[in-house]
């Protein structure tokens, strides 16, 4: 019965969760925020996920577990608040045979978000702010932003990598 379930609700639930993520991602990039309903609404999805495959305890200890981690990581700086309940939100996503895989999708992600953004600032050194009419609307922003954290080096936009690691373990895995 519970496999039966799982087969009518899982795709439903796998695409909302990728929905989930993408929005946090696009939020964190553009305002190094994620808001707080999208770890929780994710971590509602993966409860489900978790009851419907019976790897709910599992699930849990393993959200635990990274979530722990992610707090260490937190207090040394190394993460933002959001992308440590996010983790832990993707952590129950995925299923609990599947968490390591996807921190190290995760990790892989970060490394080509933290290479993009490496390279943008290579590329911005040097250039002078072009004068004249600004572009408007939410993406012109957005890059102007951007641009204003390149030169400053600011923090990466972590939820992309988190993202992305974890659609990719979760619709391959």
């Amino acid at each position: 019965m519970a496999n039966n379930m799982f087969l009518l609700i899982g795709p439903l639930a796998l695409a909302l969760g990728a929905v989930l993520l993408v929005a946090a991602a696009l939020h964190d990039v553009a305002a190094r925020t994620i808001p707080n309903g999208v770890p929780l609404a994710l971590c509602a999805l993966g409860v489900l996920l978790r009851l419907l495959d019976s790897s709910l305890v599992p699930g849990l200890l393993l959200g635990l577990a990274v979530f722990a981690v992610a707090v260490f990581c937190w207090r040394r700086g190394w993460l933002g608040g959001g992308d440590v309940k996010l983790l832990a939100a993707a952590a129950m996503f995925v299923p609990p045979a599947h968490v390591g895989e996807m921190l190290i999708a995760v990790a892989f992600s970060g490394g080509a978000v933290g290479l993009i953004y490496l390279f943008a600032r290579l590329l911005r050194s040097g250039r002078a702010p072009r004068a004249g009419v600004r572009p408007h609307g939410l993406l012109a922003r957005i890059v102007r932003i951007e641009r204003r954290r390149l030169r400053r080096g600011g923090p990466l936009p972590y939820a992309a990598a988190i993202a992305a690691g974890t659609i990719i373990i979760a619709l391959t895995g």
